[in-house]
């Protein structure tokens, strides 16, 4: 590569980073973390779901039968779903669709289920620490869709940087991936570690802007179709898509008994065989024209990407459509299934997301060890004093945001057990306000040695108290967890004891450099 070209890559990749840095590291930290986010969200509500368990188990005839306490269910439409290892069902019904129904049966709701107890909870009281930060790595604190919009455009410039930073490291990217100088200068012990991790993480990183921009931005790159093809009918195209069936209209003519719904998804199991039911669909429950959508995918161990769908008329079992999982697969399944497998990281089990985990961290390190390369190569005395100071509180501000998440996650952990049950506003208030006194802490120090050193050893005090305040709370200490088999609570109080040895074993090996931070 000649040095024109190399130096417009090499701007082009600076410029990027930089843009997107702060908001890329939010990104990663929480979405490392999201890769656990039904055994914290177990955790946290102190129930155990075995892992092995997939799909809706429960009879779904005493889920409707328990529903039907509190709602008149004729002429609505019910979607029963499990999107998630966790011992609730998703519940969303519509709206009666008969004319003479009641004012409270012409209102929708939606809420959670327990399977165990048939308690049910609105989404503010069923929130947990896992959704929260499952959700804040792509931004949906923000309103929709800005916040959708925003994660993806950073995705977008990710995939940028990445591309760029392969370009102009391609001519060296071997024989510096084994480089690494920790006694030289300031500078080349950033590049020198920013570059080997970049290369460890180069895959990792790769898959997650490439998955993160297509989910994020799908619906702003589907704008045009809308206005074009399918003349602002935004419902159309999202049928087309199979991300919604068609509308059916009610018959008028409720039934004197109801069928089983339950009698159809068996019928579905026995028809294929590791089928894992994830929705139940009821078009018109209770009316002539009722109709019943069983939906789910094969176990990924026998096939990658088999999602499969019947719907059965309610009254006769008439088999209206079929998808079939093993040979029904089409072009549009496979690129949705893909990459969602890519993007979860749950199609190899659980060293997978333990593996992701990790490189995600790695991530994290390779923002921030990036834009301490671009401080330090700007901290020369050919450069203005006035922009040096600018260029030194601006990173000072990013790095006291970026590693302020560390003590506040690990704080939260310990508050909503020992504050438990907390809701969502208190996760939010706690977490976001925690968030903002420990960042401006460290932006008031200006020290980048003491935000990095200090972010990390209260972290990591932090967090071996996490396991405690479980056992302390519940009294279900982590070894006692693994001899009963609950494995989610173990697997999270262990989480948190070695990712806290880890960080406090790194903080010993933090030293001060004479420099002007």
């Amino acid at each position: 590569m000649n040095k024109r070209s190399y130096n417009i890559f090499f701007h082009l990749h600076t410029i990027s980073g930089i843009i997107i840095s702060a908001a890329l590291f939010v990104i990663f930290f929480t979405g490392s973390f999201s890769f656990f986010r039904d055994e914290i969200a177990n955790w946290q509500k102190n129930e155990e779901v075995t892992p092995i368990e997939t799909g809706i188990t429960l009879n779904i005839d005493k889920v409707i039968d328990s529903i039907e306490k509190n709602y008149t269910l004729y002429g609505r439409d019910l979607e029963i779903g499990k999107h998630y290892n966790e011992r609730r069902l998703d519940i969303n019904m519509s709206a009666s669709k008969d004319s003479l129904a009641t004012e409270n049966a012409k209102t929708g709701a939606f809420f959670y289920l327990d399977t165990k107890t048939f308690n049910t909870y609105n989404y503010i009281e069923s929130y947990t620490l896992g959704e929260f930060l499952y959700r804040l790595h792509f931004f949906a604190q923000i309103p929709y869709p800005f916040g959708y919009y925003l994660s993806g455009f950073i995705a977008f410039f990710f995939l940028f940087a990445i591309i760029t930073g392969v370009l102009i490291h391609w001519d060296k990217i071997v024989s510096n991936f084994y480089i690494f100088r920790p006694k030289t200068k300031l500078k080349t012990i950033w590049t020198d570690a920013h570059t080997a991790l970049g290369l460890i993480g180069l895959p990792f990183q790769f898959v997650y802007a490439v998955t993160g921009a297509f989910f994020m931005l799908s619906l702003l790159m589907a704008a045009p179709s809308v206005m074009l093809l399918y003349d602002e009918n935004q419902q159309k195209l999202y049928e087309d898509l199979e991300y919604f069936d068609k509308p059916v209209p009610l018959a008028y003519k409720e039934l004197e008994t109801v069928p089983s719904v339950e009698k159809y998804i068996e019928q579905t199991r026995q028809k294929w065989n590791n089928f894992n039911i994830s929705h139940v669909h009821i078009y018109n429950f209770g009316d002539a024209d009722m109709r019943i959508a069983v939906e789910g995918e094969l176990d990924r161990k026998k096939k990658f990407t088999g999602n499969g769908k019947i719907i059965y008329q309610a009254t006769n079992g008439e088999v209206l459509a079929e998808k079939n999982p093993f040979t029904d697969t089409s072009y549009l399944d496979g690129v949705k299934n893909i990459m969602y497998r890519l993007h979860y990281g749950d199609y190899g089990g659980f060293s997978i997301r333990i593996i992701s985990f990790i490189l995600g961290l790695i991530s994290c390190f390779v923002i921030i060890s990036g834009v301490l390369i671009w401080l330090v190569a700007r901290d020369k005395k050919n450069v203005p004093e006035k922009k040096r100071k600018f260029n030194t509180a601006l990173v000072n501000i990013y790095l006291a945001i970026s590693m302020a998440m560390y003590p506040i996650t690990a704080l939260t952990f310990i508050a909503v057990k020992a504050f438990g049950p907390v809701d969502q506003t208190f996760i939010y208030q706690f977490y976001f306000i925690g968030w903002l006194i420990i960042s401006l802490g460290f932006i008031f120090r200006k020290s980048l040695y003491f935000t990095n050193k200090y972010a990390l050893l209260s972290g990591s005090i932090i967090g071996f108290f996490v396991p405690i305040t479980n056992g302390i709370v519940t009294g279900n200490w982590f070894w006692l967890a693994y001899n009963n088999g609950q494995f989610q609570s173990f697997f999270i109080d262990v989480f948190w004891l070695i990712l806290a040895i880890i960080t406090l074993l790194v903080t010993f090996k933090i030293k001060k450099k004479e420099t002007s931070h």
